[in-house]
């Protein structure tokens, strides 16, 4: 009687990259050996209109990558989206950011998260992989809770612990999605310019029946985006905030609406204009001391 080879786990890497080469080819580096001997790991690379040679070194580190091309206006959003789309056949789609760098096992500790919860009769389940900071070591992204009923699109990272972790939904820089919950839920929407749909999918899913659960520990680690130079860097002027929220990479009114139309309730009218009103309000507060400065001499 002959032996009964054991079933591949297939594996489909979701990834998105522009103009950042070295950062990307660690990425890459990070993800050679992971899974084991009966995990098939296939990389599907959106390389966004990069002209610094990003998609040639990915080659190079992952021969047989499959490397979509984009505008360079596709975004995060647009083009998992799109990677998604040639993914092909598989039974997990990982998300992975390009500026992970995944600790040795962290492909293996999630697919055992999996395996655990879908054991202990958790259903179609999202497994996020927490990361952390690579010079202090906290934890710079993971799943999320809502803060409160009150602040229905507010959020607060869900710190790992020694066990699975129940979360609300997540950051997307490293995600674990069991096709069963892909076939349920669907693939990121397109719709958002670039932030918010990694949110948006876990609340999706939660709401299709899906649960999010953080893997033990932290499985790499990812620096989180700086503050100063974005909309929300209270050193710019407001002119400058407000101009940079309204950027695909800030927090753009179309998008921002999608997102709390599906998920600020029915006051969503209110969340979606209240992050531009402040802005408004702290120029208008700003001309307003301006004023009294000058009536006060």
């Amino acid at each position: 009687m002959g032996w009964t080879a054991a079933p591949v786990t297939r594996v489909v890497v979701l990834i998105a990259c522009h103009n950042r080469r070295e950062t990307t080819v660690r990425c890459l580096r990070s993800l050679i050996g992971q899974g084991g001997p009966e995990v098939s790991v296939r990389v599907v690379l959106t390389d966004d209109g990069s002209t610094d040679g990003t998609a040639r070194a990915a080659r190079e580190v992952w021969p047989g990558i499959h490397v979509l091309q984009g505008s360079g206006r596709l975004y995060w959003a647009k083009a998992m989206a799109l990677a998604a789309s040639a993914a092909g056949d598989y039974d997990f789609l990982l998300w992975l950011n390009d500026d992970v760098t995944l600790d040795p096992g962290a492909l293996s500790g999630l697919l055992r998260t999996h395996e655990s919860l879908s054991g202990a009769g958790k259903g179609d389940v999202i497994v996020v992989g927490a990361l952390r900071d690579p010079h202090t070591g906290a934890v710079t992204y993971s799943g999320a809770h809502r803060l409160s009923r009150l602040r229905p699109v507010h959020f607060t990272t869900v710190a790992p612990a020694e066990r699975p972790v129940r979360a609300e939904t997540m950051n997307g820089n490293l995600v674990l999605i069991p096709r069963s919950v892909a076939e349920r839920v669907g693939q990121i929407d397109a719709g958002f310019s670039h932030g918010l749909a990694d949110f948006d999918y876990g609340l999706r899913a939660g709401r299709l029946g899906c649960a999010v659960w953080v893997a033990p520990g932290t499985l790499g680690t990812c620096a989180r985006n700086p503050t100063a130079g974005s909309w929300t860097d209270p050193a710019l002027t407001v002119r400058q905030r407000m101009r940079l929220a309204c950027a695909p990479k800030g927090l753009p009114p179309g998008s921002w609406l999608r997102f709390t139309r599906r998920h600020a309730g029915p006051v969503w009218p209110l969340y979606w204009l209240s992050p531009y009103a402040r802005l408004l309000a702290g120029a208008a507060l700003l001309r307003m001391r301006g004023g009294a400065r000058v009536l006060g001499r």
